[in-house]
């Protein structure tokens, strides 16, 4: 029988600067999560709107100055993913949780005008981004001792279940999300860790408002109507969802997703 009432653990979170991503470090670091805050904390090419700034990750991780460690770290990269894992072991005694966060959005014409910079970077970050994470995270995870509870929650999207206009190539990285997420639970059966994608819909963050210029609105509460809620999402909202998922009474939800969309895909 597992144990529920755990200590709040460890967690790694990519794409932590800002929106989703640094809700669930709020989130967790709330409730006594010990947390490694990981964002690029740069400008892409190939991604047409400023990406979280390092400025922001301190600010969030001053917030929780003995339970919070800012990073700066692509998650193309997966030795600097390796090094942020080994940063929470040597911190903070292990990792129980990973959560892969970061993501972009690109596109905004058809398919087949879509550029090799746009799908470069959609699938560089938003799919072996996450596989990055897990060659990273996944073996600390299995470094906890039995019974273990450890968790890999990947951020999805409504687009990796519905096909959006001018955005085909974002629907095939979130596709992949999904795909990945199926794969990696599957490799993880019997051993006590799960893996499992949170997919949000039009969730009132800085990547939504890029959304909004791909499509040239006037403005972004024009994405609340394609949902059941008839407003936008709050990423708490979201992070809500995602760190349930990071708790060990989520020990029957493993290959699959959690829809936190606002019913958009209902």
């Amino acid at each position: 029988m597992l144990n529920t009432d755990l200590t709040p653990g460890v967690a790694l979170v990519t794409g932590a600067a800002r929106g989703i991503g640094a809700a669930v470090v709020t989130r967790l670091a709330g409730q006594g999560w010990r947390v490694v805050a990981v964002d690029v904390c740069e400008d892409l090419p190939g991604v047409g709107y400023p990406l979280g700034s390092k400025q922001q990750l301190l600010e969030l991780a001053d917030r929780w100055p003995e339970s919070v460690v800012p990073v700066v770290a692509d998650v193309r990269d997966v030795t600097a993913l390796r090094a942020a894992v080994a940063e929470a072991e040597h911190r903070f005694g292990g990792l129980d949780a990973a959560v892969a966060a970061a993501a972009v959005i690109a596109g905004g014409r058809p398919l087949w005008e879509t550029t090799d910079t746009e799908w470069d970077v959609l699938l560089d970050i938003g799919v072996r981004g996450v596989a990055n994470l897990a060659a990273a995270a996944v073996p600390a995870l299995l470094r906890r001792p039995q019974p273990r509870t450890g968790r890999f929650v990947a951020l999805a999207s409504a687009a990796g279940h519905r096909g959006l206009w001018h955005l085909a190539a974002y629907n095939a990285a979130k596709h992949a999300v999904v795909g990945l997420v199926r794969g990696l639970a599957t490799d993880l059966r019997g051993t006590g860790v799960t893996a499992t994608a949170v997919s949000p819909g039009s969730t009132r963050t800085p990547m939504l408002d890029a959304s909004a210029a791909l499509y040239d609105l006037a403005d972004v509460e024009e994405f609340a109507r394609h949902q059941l809620t008839e407003r936008l999402l709050d990423p708490a909202e979201v992070a809500a969802a995602v760190c349930w998922l990071c708790h060990p009474d989520s020990s029957a939800i493993t290959g699959t997703v959690v829809h936190a969309d606002g019913g958009f895909t209902a």
